[in-house]
């Protein structure tokens, strides 16, 4: 068996660039929103701190309308989502109610809905929301704002929702960007 020569130098490089990819979910601070809604757009003084692809199920329950109850709709319970880097690890889990982000390292914090804007039929939303204090030590320390985009299904299901299924549940597969941002 021939071997090919070794380069120091390429050895090097492949090293850093293993090293880059297992870093968590770090990401050039030049990330651009020119492309997304005024509404959700971050404020100015921020920059992207890291991202994270949330994929996962949003539950929803078959209930009477609020200010109907002679009417049924299909209620948001919660999603439970595993948070992955671009290389498809594992590096948290995002759940609610109350929406929560939480990071491997046991930093987590929650948020308060600004705004969303549509992202295509068959898509939730895409949204911004502000940051509450992290609790614990770790990545979600200073996190200002976090964005949802590039979503992709999760919306209610399109079944009948009435009173003899009220009550019932339907879990729908879905999947977006988080996009972590802090104060600069």
């Amino acid at each position: 068996m021939k071997h090919l020569p070794t380069h120091p130098l390429a050895a090097i490089c492949l090293s850093a660039l293993g090293l880059t990819a297992c870093s968590s979910m770090s990401i050039p601070s030049t990330y651009s929103q020119a492309e997304l809604p005024a509404a959700v757009q971050v404020p100015a003084g921020h920059k992207v701190d890291m991202e994270a692809v949330g994929v996962g199920q949003i539950t929803y329950e078959c209930r009477a309308k609020k200010d109907t109850a002679a009417e049924h709709e299909w209620v948001f319970v919660g999603p439970d989502a595993k948070l992955q880097a671009r290389s498809g690890a594992v590096i948290g889990k995002y759940w609610g109610p109350p929406a929560t982000w939480e990071n491997n390292d046991g930093s987590k914090l929650t948020a308060t809905q600004v705004a969303v804007a549509p992202a295509g039929t068959g898509n939730i939303p895409l949204q911004l929301v502000k940051a509450n204090p992290a609790n614990g030590t770790g990545v979600m320390q200073g996190v200002t704002y976090i964005q949802r985009v590039a979503t992709k299904g999760g919306v209610a299901p399109n079944i009948a929702c009435g009173a003899s299924n009220m009550g019932s549940k339907q879990v729908v597969q879905y999947q977006a960007d988080y996009i972590f941002w802090k104060a600069v």
